[in-house]
């Protein structure tokens, strides 16, 4: 078997992000947390408001960078202003991905603390990239097909919701309120 090519996935990857967004994104790293525990070429791309969006986008690099099985995914969370949170949020992540139960679509995370602010969401919901469709979505490298979906924030009530009803239950209450993932104040739907 032929060893992965970490630099060629993120660096293709990181291609593919800038691509889509029009924009040039900034490479960040959390600084502190032990380094082991991620791999050494794992980065998050911040975008700033662009031609597709008028807030900031987050996107992991490296998330599944050299997995094997078909947990390959990366996430990007939308944000109405750069905060450094957002990093450390998707760098845990993405250390539960590599290091504990590997996260995929329609999973629920615990963040443990608000994504922004005194925000009452403190749970995401891996959801499809309803914004953006497959051109964001899928990332093919060589024969993987590696999907980068929306980190959603939501609140613990939301997340005992769709864990109760199921994540279609919660995608139509999100549809059917028209709710408002970038307002960090914004209410519980449940």
């Amino acid at each position: 078997m032929q060893p992965f090519d970490t630099k060629n996935y993120v660096d293709n990857l990181n291609r593919h992000y800038e691509t889509y967004f029009g924009v040039k994104g900034k490479r960040l790293t959390l600084q502190q947390g032990p380094p082991n525990k991620l791999h050494k070429d794992f980065f998050i791309l911040e975008f700033p408001h662009n031609d597709r969006h008028q807030m900031f986008c987050y996107c992991t690099v490296g998330m599944s960078v050299d997995r094997l099985d078909d947990n390959l995914i990366e996430l990007v969370v939308y944000s109405p202003k750069s905060d450094k949170l957002l990093v450390e949020l998707l760098t845990v992540c993405t250390s539960y991905h590599r290091n504990g139960l590997p996260l995929n679509l329609h999973h629920t995370v615990n963040i443990g603390q608000p994504w922004l602010d005194n925000s009452k969401c403190d749970h995401g919901f891996i959801s499809l990239p309803y914004l953006d469709g497959e051109k964001l979505e899928i990332f093919n490298y060589g024969e993987q097909e590696i999907h980068c979906y929306w980190f959603i924030p939501i609140t613990k009530k939301e997340r005992d919701f769709k864990i109760e009803k199921g994540y279609e239950a919660l995608e139509q209450l999100f549809e059917d309120n028209q709710f408002d993932y970038l307002n960090p104040k914004r209410d519980s739907l449940v």
